[in-house]
């Protein structure tokens, strides 16, 4: 498959319509069944998506952290362009710690909520420069402790600075599991286990990164692109969206 600007390209063999043959009894279907699947979509979407990642830029477990917290309710996009100011400035805990109030909002005021993102990153680098000795630390119950630091963010520090595997339940996870037959919930510690369940404990961390890149580019909210999609055949959500092929193409991003 090859991609474009617009993302990843329709191979010609796409037929015109969805399959007749969807998983449609998923509450009979085995835990057998439901893992193999899942794992079958795993490598589909690993052939999709062979660049998928982290988005946001960091150079060290510290960046990671402080970006992860400022994503919420905006883009990585960015904060991708907002922090490189903010770490030139403050380059560690103990000079993020110590930011003149003022100044730190001003940098970070593009992102929205920046008042409370300016105390919610001065808080957290506080609390390891007074508890972790300015490391952040490496165990998922250590770094809930720090202030706004839940488990989604847990995970994303562990899995992509210290190579810790994590299910990162952040809102395309979340949707794509319960649209994939999953889970069934919406509460994200359920789904955080069950979706762990049903792959190696290995590969959560990239089976995350997929799954967002999926969500972000072609199974979007309002409007997924079903028509394009490699899930296709192993979705029970199939149909719910555009299922055309060259208007799914349309919708895809890159």
């Amino acid at each position: 498959m090859t991609t474009s600007a617009a993302g990843p390209e329709l191979p010609t063999s796409l037929p015109t319509s969805l399959p007749t043959d969807l998983p449609t009894d998923l509450p009979t279907e085995s835990p057998l069944a439901r893992t193999r699947r899942a794992r079958r979509a795993d490598r589909l979407l690993a052939e999709r998506y062979p660049d998928a990642r982290c988005e946001l830029d960091f150079t060290d477990a510290f960046t990671l952290l402080v970006a992860t917290v400022l994503s919420a309710q905006t883009t990585d996009v960015r904060v991708n362009a907002t922090t490189p100011e903010l770490f030139a400035r403050y380059p560690g805990p103990a000079e993020l710690a110590a930011a003149d109030p003022d100044e730190l909002e001003a940098i970070l005021k593009p992102l929205g909520f920046f008042r409370a993102k300016a105390k919610a990153v001065t808080g957290l680098s506080r609390a390891l420069v007074e508890q972790f000795g300015g490391t952040v630390p490496r165990r998922l119950d250590k770094l809930v402790t720090l202030p706004g630091v839940g488990r989604k963010t847990a995970n994303v520090v562990l899995g992509n600075a210290y190579g810790v595997p994590g299910i990162t339940t952040d809102t395309h996870v979340l949707r794509l599991s319960r649209r994939l037959g999953y889970t069934a919930s919406e509460d994200p510690l359920v789904v955080e286990r069950e979706l762990g369940a049903l792959l190696p404990r290995r590969d959560w961390t990239m089976a995350c990164h997929r799954l967002i890149f999926h969500g972000r580019r072609t199974c979007h909210a309002r409007r997924p692109a079903c028509g394009a999609c490699p899930l296709v055949r192993l979705c029970p959500s199939a149909g719910i969206g555009e299922t055309d092929p060259v208007k799914a193409q349309a919708l895809l991003k890159g």
